[in-house]
């Protein structure tokens, strides 16, 4: 295709026809341009459904409103979780038995990620089991006006998968015509004082249109039945560096993150517990406002059908009100043969949330 033709291009054209990449070239511009034009999302959103016109139509999710009659004169701060499959695991290891290996396609798989983004266009966007960032996430979304930053695993399981791409991590993104960024940390997690494979990422952003700080963390705790005290223990040490982040809650937090741990968990009753105010914003979905959605996550493995709830979104409940929450996809909708699939390109449900800062800035817990 010649070195004219973007690398961001190539991107999302390595399933099209000659014929259909010489039709759809404009959105993603030249070479040398590629880290300075920007790209309508538009466009974008056409060329993934180019892509993706044999596969079933994307899920539709609604929004619900959990606003408690808060006036507010600002645009409401959109923020979206997801752990979205790290390609090498998808393919080598997570062994998902009832999925089609076509399903897991990359050149497919990254369209249907994309599309999701782009149906909800979140102004701050986390996400764990990041394997293509340097060669999808970070050039497309910076062209899209997203600050980005990546903090991979130290021995990434991805690495031990034949033909990988990298290893898995967390990412943040944020939209630079809302924030400015004014502190970035990358933290390895530690547990019973030794440093794991685990990490996070906190970073403290001032909002353009209301001067106010906000602190947003990522993170992705140890997976698997027996480590619930090492997960216990790798909550507690995000919470003292949260701490300290937010000069002890006084700045707003939202901690985004696969904590790989049910509700019955310790370590969620650490942060639901923490000095640090913090509810669970999905729990609100719930007709008391107390129970997390019965699942996050729903898959099928040689060992059985797995159905859990991993995935939050925690939230500083004495600064921040959340103003609606996306609903979960029915059973019906993820179908018997359960997730990832050629309709959802993760075994993980995304969660966004609408949020928006208490009017009064002077109470804080």
């Amino acid at each position: 295709m010649g070195n004219s033709t973007s690398r961001l291009y190539s991107v999302l054209a390595k399933t099209l026809s000659s014929g259909a990449v010489s039709q759809h070239q404009d959105c993603l511009g030249q070479l040398d341009s590629a880290r300075l034009d920007p790209i309508d999302p538009k466009d974008l959103l056409e060329e993934c459904q180019i892509v993706l016109q044999k596969r079933p139509p994307r899920f539709q999710r609604k929004f619900v409103n959990l606003k408690k009659n808060t006036a507010s004169n600002h645009r409401p701060i959109r923020v979206m979780q997801w752990n979205i499959l790290a390609q090498a695991l998808g393919e080598g290891k997570d062994n998902f038995v009832q999925c089609p290996m076509e399903a897991l396609k990359w050149e497919e798989r990254k369209c249907l990620i994309l599309e999701e983004i782009l149906a909800y266009k979140p102004d701050i966007l986390c996400l764990q089991e990041v394997d293509h960032y340097f060669d999808t996430f970070e050039p497309l979304l910076s062209r899209l006006g997203y600050q980005c930053t990546f903090f991979p695993k130290p021995w990434s399981p991805c690495l031990d998968v034949e033909h990988n791409n990298g290893p898995d991590g967390c990412a943040m993104f944020f939209l630079k015509a809302r924030f400015e960024l004014i502190n970035s940390a990358n933290i390895r997690l530690t547990a019973m004082k030794l440093k794991t494979n685990q990490v996070a990422i906190a970073q403290t952003l001032k909002c353009h249109e209301t001067g106010r700080l906000l602190c947003i963390a990522v993170t992705h705790l140890k997976a698997r039945t027996g480590w619930e005290k090492f997960r216990s223990a790798q909550g507690c040490d995000l919470l003292q560096n949260l701490k300290n982040i937010t000069q002890g809650a006084k700045i707003p937090l939202i901690v985004c993150g696969d904590f790989n741990a049910e509700p019955t968990e310790e370590v969620y009753r650490e942060f639901l517990n923490s000095s640090l105010n913090l509810n669970s914003a999905y729990k609100l979905l719930s007709p008391d406002g107390q129970s997390e959605p019965p699942y996050t996550t729903w898959k099928i493995r040689p060992s059985g059908e797995c159905q859990h709830t991993l995935d939050y979104i925690w939230y500083s409940q004495h600064a921040l009100n959340v103003n609606s929450a996306l609903g979960l996809l029915t059973e019906e909708q993820i179908g018997p043969n359960r997730l990832p699939s050629f309709n959802y390109p993760s075994d993980h449900l995304s969660l966004v949330c609408d949020f928006s800062f208490n009017q009064d800035p002077e109470r804080l817990l």
